[in-house]
């Protein structure tokens, strides 16, 4: 082999290994774009979205819901926007009817979803976005609270180890 055909093949197999590496770093990425935390309460998740929110990364954190409901045995998905606020949100006309998407696919499934954390700013941003639909999404103002409504709705009671 010539020094050129050696250069030729190693520059092959590195753009190669590059290209596994960013399939790795995109997948990475997407795992961590939605992370599913498992719940006190049986058959329920826990997704705690943060950082931007644009058209593409919502479709992501869909479709990442969807296949680990599909995969395991969830009844409940409750999602936390706890940590977004209207900086994070690319398209601020258009969240209201992302948020009915997401609700809607879910839904689809036969699972129930429950929003939490939405603040002041993003639930006038919903409101005012036009969606029809938005009043019919069941949420709470936090994690507690909407682990306290399963909790009555399935008769879930905590006890004290000393009681």
């Amino acid at each position: 082999m010539t020094n050129e055909s050696t250069q030729i093949h190693e520059l092959k197999a590195e753009i190669a290994r590059l290209k596994k590496q960013l399939d790795d770093s995109q997948e990475l990425i997407r795992d961590i774009s939605a992370p599913i935390i498992p719940s006190i309460v049986p058959e329920t998740i826990l997704v705690p979205i943060t950082g931007r929110l644009s058209p593409e990364r919502f479709e992501m954190i869909i479709t990442r819901i969807l296949n680990v409901s599909y995969q395991e045995d969830i009844n409940t998905i409750i999602i936390d926007f706890s940590a977004i606020t209207e900086k994070e949100i690319c398209e601020l006309d258009v969240f209201g009817t992302y948020i009915e998407n997401m609700a809607r696919a879910i839904s689809l499934m036969g699972i129930e979803v429950i929003f939490v954390g939405f603040n002041p700013s993003l639930t006038q941003i919903m409101v005012n976005s036009g969606v029809q639909q938005i009043l019919e999404v069941k949420s709470f103002l936090s994690f507690r609270t909407a682990l306290q409504y399963l909790m009555k709705q399935r008769g879930i009671v905590f006890q004290s180890i000393n009681d």
